[in-house]
């Protein structure tokens, strides 16, 4: 089992920035796959950024690259993401997950191949 807390949420205007956390305990490793889901109501979780053990390379949503940073500590204990120029729509339910092992560059992006979730954070942008 891992268990996943979140925290760094917050309502912020249009261009501040945020930095959300996540601590992972119970059976880590740096061989899991980490990432950031998000999720706003009535839609499904959408991937946001995460790393995989298969390269150790950062994977970005088209719509966060540029604005967003994912960074992790080499034991899989922790993910980090630093949110900057946040725009209206970037406002949702955050959410860190732990995949058991590693994932490739189209899974890691599918919310249903995770095992351990967050319990999520707010984030909201106000225009």
């Amino acid at each position: 089992q891992v268990q996943l807390v979140e925290s760094g949420g917050g309502l912020v205007q249009t261009g501040d920035s945020l930095r959300l956390s996540c601590a992972a305990s119970g059976r880590t490793t740096n061989r899991n796959t980490m990432a950031y889901f998000r999720q706003t109501p009535g839609k499904e979780r959408e991937f946001v950024a995460g790393f995989t053990s298969l390269t150790g390379n950062p994977f970005y949503a088209d719509s966060v690259k540029g604005r967003f940073t994912v960074s992790r500590d080499n034991e899989g204990n922790t993910i980090n993401l630093q949110m900057n120029n946040l725009k209206p729509e970037d406002t949702a339910v955050y959410y860190c997950a732990v995949g058991v092992g590693a994932r490739t560059n189209i899974s890691i992006r599918i919310a249903r191949s995770y095992e351990f979730w967050g319990q999520g954070t707010q984030v909201t942008v106000s225009s």
